[in-house]
């Protein structure tokens, strides 16, 4: 078994489509105003309006229970790094090796955290 999808609720889909395919640089398989799939390695990360904003927009290292976190895998952490700072993307923990990799985290336009990884 393996995960097929995960599904990112957003604010504004147009906004989101744009940061995820030209800022984060993920594939898209295709865009609708209602749901939009990008084509992504073994999996597809789908997007989804939300019934209404963040009120927690904000971004924040916090992890209650309910909640997931997407992580991406990138073949030069630091190159994504340079990209995603030069984009003013609210970066929350700077590339560091963890975990048996080097990992960084970063916020989405709703304040989604989201991870990303280069293994070693």
């Amino acid at each position: 078994m393996r995960i097929d999808y995960a599904i990112v609720f957003v604010h504004d889909m147009k906004k989101s489509v744009a940061f995820y395919r030209d800022v984060v640089g993920l594939p898209l398989k295709f865009e609708t105003p209602h749901w939009t799939e990008f084509a992504t390695e073994g999996s597809t990360l789908a997007l989804h309006p939300a019934d209404e904003p963040n009120p927690d927009a904000e971004p924040k290292d916090d992890l209650p229970a309910g909640r997931c976190r997407t992580g991406f895998s990138v073949p030069d952490l630091d190159a994504f790094h340079a990209r995603l700072t030069q984009h003013n993307v609210p970066c929350i923990q700077p590339p560091k090796d963890q975990f048996g990799a080097r990992i960084a985290q970063y916020a989405d336009p709703d304040g989604m955290v989201f991870s990303v990884s280069q293994q070693r």
